[in-house]
């Protein structure tokens, strides 16, 4: 999904390949920025404030917590009159003008949020007709209306509307499909990269395997959004069938292809012009998930479990998107976010943003959340923690990938 990310986590690659230290601070704004009080993060929420406010809400909503009423209206306030959202905003606290460049990702990111929290369906009945709307002539979706089709914005898009009820299968342009697009990013099994998706088609029409469009393609034939739980296994464990595939196929051949990518050393790999090749921390928490919902158990606990080592920093770095995609990684797995290798990922995100509330008809699931039957009591000790201290302290390490 890096396509779609923040800029922090980019520059946060370049950091953490250099030397991160165990405990780094998080981003910072820029002197002339001011970061709205409802925000999540701290870096300039002219860029990418839609996305991780997004993934946060739906994070901290998974677990079982309601988060504060002013992060959900910030995230509302971002929504142009046209029902879209935007990854960049010049004055997140000024109204979208012409000059508002709005896009799918940020837009289906804020209605799987919005959606999750409950009470704006107003808000999110126009965001998904504002991307039914934008939708391609080949089922798909671009990163802006009117760029080509892109497996990751496709992906995302699709989590959207089958988060809100809609069928994917039923949207449709000239007679295609979100699916049709997917079996096109599809690489046959006797190609190189077999079973991978491509994140398009390049110039001359050739896919080239990306496992960060993979991940996200395997959710999306999957029908499923950035939240998922483990599926049922696969039918095979290698890539299978020729032709056209089918959804299922699209999805369990993707799977096959990101299991083995991990097979070794349980994390993708990111490589950046002029850099080194190092660990894609933010990709490789997706592949978790996707692994998981295709029922990929095995190496998607082993690529948790090497998160679980290795993400800390990469975390503190980027700041709540890194935290939001842990937590979903650690939810897709069964694993307790409130232990993240002696974090508690939960309060670490909560850190960084107004502090959300224990929704009481689910007290029971927010202790295992959180990592044990106290977890309310130590919940509440964090925050007061964070309350008398600052935002400042951060509670561990472990890291991400790029996003």
């Amino acid at each position: 999904m890096n396509v779609r990310r923040n800029a922090a986590a980019l520059a946060a690659i370049g950091v953490l390949a250099a030397a991160a230290p165990a405990v780094a601070a998080g981003p910072s704004p820029s002197p002339k920025v001011s970061v709205p009080s409802g925000l999540y993060g701290k870096s300039d929420p002219t860029y990418d404030g839609v996305w991780r406010q997004s993934l946060a809400l739906t994070a901290l909503h998974t677990l079982g917590y309601r988060p504060a009423a002013g992060a959900v209206d910030w995230l509302t306030g971002q929504q142009c009159a046209n029902g879209a959202f935007a990854a960049f905003r010049a004055d997140p606290a000024k109204a979208c003008d012409a000059k508002t460049t709005v896009d799918t990702n940020s837009t289906a990111a804020a209605v799987q949020a919005l959606h999750a929290v409950g009470g704006h369906d107003a808000a999110v009945t126009k965001a998904v007709g504002w991307l039914k709307s934008a939708q391609n002539t080949d089922g798909g979706w671009g990163y802006n209306p009117g760029s080509p089709s892109d497996a990751n914005s496709t992906s995302v898009v699709i989590g959207a509307l089958a988060a809100t009820g809609a069928d994917p299968a039923h949207v449709e342009k000239s007679g295609k499909s979100p699916y049709d697009a997917l079996a096109g990013w599809s690489i046959p099994c006797d190609q190189d990269g077999g079973g991978a998706l491509a994140y398009q088609p390049d110039k001359k029409g050739r896919l080239a395997a990306n496992a960060d469009a993979t991940a996200a393609g395997v959710l999306g034939a999957l029908g499923k959004g950035f939240v998922a739980e483990e599926g049922k296994p696969p039918a095979q464990d290698a890539c299978a069938g020729t032709g056209h595939p089918t959804p299922a196929q699209v999805a369990d051949n993707g799977g096959a292809y990101l299991s083995a990518a991990v097979a070794g050393s349980g994390h993708l790999t990111s490589t950046l012009p002029g850099a080194e090749n190092q660990p894609d921390y933010g990709n490789t928490a997706d592949t978790v998930v996707a692994l998981a919902a295709d029922g990929r158990t095995e190496p998607a606990k082993k690529a948790y479990a090497w998160l679980e080592k290795h993400a800390g920093p990469w975390a503190t770095q980027t700041g709540p998107a890194a935290y939001a995609q842990l937590i979903l990684a650690a939810h897709a797995v069964g694993a307790q976010p409130g232990d993240f290798g002696g974090t508690s990922l939960v309060t670490s995100l909560a850190a960084l943003g107004p502090a959300p509330v224990v929704a009481g008809h689910t007290e029971n699931r927010t202790k295992a959340a959180d990592g044990g039957s106290h977890a309310g009591v130590w919940w509440s000790v964090g925050i007061c923690l964070v309350a008398g201290i600052g935002i400042g302290f951060l509670l561990s390490t472990r890291k991400k990938q790029r996003s």
